[in-house]
């Protein structure tokens, strides 16, 4: 069963960090292309980061690029996203996603197999 699960979400001050793991069962990462999206309340699901297979070439929107990175372990099957000066415009619920051939990576319906996401709340 191929399986992908978030963690790391949580609350965190305004300038505050978290870093988010999606571990993946079932199946090898290193395969796909892995995107995190974020769907705040009233909002359609974004794509803000993504990680290629193979070369490892990284995506960022540009609301997260310079704050947000991208990293994965092979080993471990997991990947991670490492989100830093947090503002209150990034309170969501994340999710990533593992997609094979995947040619446009903001666009969710390019992607196979998603996480049950989790809450990343950002408030003083």
């Amino acid at each position: 069963q191929l399986q992908l699960v978030e963690s790391g979400g949580g609350l965190v001050q305004p300038g505050g960090s978290l870093r988010l793991s999606c571990a993946a069962s079932g199946f090898s990462l290193d395969y796909y292309t892995i995107g995190w999206f974020r769907q705040a309340p009233g909002k359609e699901r974004e794509g803000i980061v993504c990680i290629n297979s193979g070369d490892g070439t990284t995506y960022y929107d540009y609301s997260v690029k310079g704050r947000f990175t991208i990293s994965r372990d092979n080993a471990k099957n997991t990947v991670y996203l490492q989100m830093n000066s947090l503002q209150p415009s990034d309170t969501a619920v994340y999710y990533c996603a593992a997609g094979f051939g995947v040619r446009s990576p903001v666009v969710p319906a390019q992607y196979d197999c998603w996480g049950q996401g989790t809450q990343v709340t950002v408030s003083s």
